[in-house]
């Protein structure tokens, strides 16, 4: 086998189509994220991004999209903003990782939502977990009954506040793949605050993350598009969601809501009416990807792995790298395999984002209080 690294801008039409033709052959790789067109969009926007081409022969036998930064340090495609990654090529191809990283003059790659199981990473796989699904291929109904099956309590609750939201707010309306700007604009919004609310980092505060959005917004085929979706009480936006699907799997992304309407639940209603409209678009599969929210539990029924795992050649950098990552990673997937410490991580980070509001709430009055009368 021969390697050669192009960055994805630099593939032919030939190429691409390739890339497509492996990933639609193996089921494990139907997600956006490892679709040729987010790599060409990431390309567009951070000159870190590469992609090598694995050739067998005269045919090319697979891609590995990554980024190289600094000291030759390599991290998946999309990094945090994605929630898989992985070798695309035909089921069951390995290659010499080694061969690998020194072809992509890469110290160290370190992976953390890889698709399980591929025979290049697996044995260097250190944790796999599970990343639930909706499943809609026997239909959206018989999803719905494993809902109800999974809590009926929680199934009943969410259905008496969406009435309830309907009700009191105007008659609910729902929009499947929204084509409109100023719409991703409020959900965008949302999301900003919720990150700030809650002690995250806003995303958004990024302008090349924006444009990415916006990239994957205007993207429309029947193999790869950006789905805006919008819950309405009457005319006014209450809960959102923007993903990526492919033809048949939607990839949860960045979902929000009006603060205004939370006693009513609107994002676990706005999951269960676009858990509906996706499945009568033809999707087969919403991956809500792992960890995280008691809501994905009784929403899913299935589950696809992910595994977490590094791969490195001898060198200092790999050294180093392995000394600041490992501890943080164990750390997470402990927080996250306990619910009980998700929930304190969770309401820390909550504080933190309120104490930090309050402080910037009263260094912009003191500005106001403080400014002479004359200015303007």
């Amino acid at each position: 086998m021969r390697i050669s690294i192009v960055r994805p801008g630099e593939l032919g039409e030939p190429e691409r189509v390739r890339w497509r033709e492996l990933q639609k052959a193996d089921p494990s790789l139907d997600n956006p994220f490892l679709s040729v067109e987010f790599a060409l969009a990431m390309d567009r926007l951070r000159d870190y991004v590469r992609v090598a081409v694995v050739h067998d022969g005269d045919s090319i036998a697979g891609f590995f999209p990554y980024e190289r930064h600094s000291f030759g340090i390599g991290k998946p495609l999309g990094g945090f903003l994605t929630t898989c990654h992985g070798l695309i090529s035909a089921p069951g191809l390995k290659i010499d990782t080694k061969a690998l990283l020194r072809a992509a003059k890469l110290s160290v790659f370190d992976f953390d939502h890889m698709v399980a199981g591929q025979a290049t990473f697996a044995p260097f796989e250190t944790d796999v977990r599970p990343a639930p699904i909706m499943d809609f291929t026997e239909g959206f109904d018989v999803w719905i009954e494993q809902v109800k099956a999974n809590s009926p309590k929680n199934l009943k609750t969410v259905r008496y506040k969406e009435r309830k939201l309907g009700r009191e707010q105007g008659e609910l309306r729902f929009e499947y793949a929204s084509a409109d700007p100023e719409v991703l604009r409020v959900l965008l919004n949302w999301k900003s605050d919720q990150y700030r609310r809650t002690g995250r980092v806003d995303r958004f505060a990024q302008p090349w993350i924006v444009e990415l959005i916006d990239l994957m917004h205007a993207e429309q085929s029947a193999d790869f598009s950006g789905v805006l979706t919008m819950l309405y009480a009457g005319d006014t936006p209450v809960a959102g969601h923007f993903g990526l699907r492919t033809a048949t799997t939607l990839v949860g992304w960045f979902p929000a809501y009006d603060t205004e309407f939370a006693r009513y639940s609107p994002g676990i209603v706005h999951h269960l009416q676009m858990a509906e409209h996706a499945a009568r678009a033809g999707v087969l599969a919403v991956d809500m990807g792992k960890g995280g929210k008691e809501y994905k539990d009784w929403l899913k029924s299935g589950v696809l792995y992910v595994s977490e795992g590094r791969v490195s050649r001898p060198s200092a950098t790999a050294a180093v790298h392995w000394i600041g990552r490992t501890p943080v990673n164990k750390a997470r997937t402990i927080v996250l395999d306990r619910p009980s410490l998700y929930k304190v991580a969770d309401r820390v980070l909550k504080g933190f984002g309120r104490v930090r509001t309050t402080l910037q709430s009263d260094s912009s009055s003191e500005s106001v209080v403080k400014e002479p009368s004359g200015a303007r």
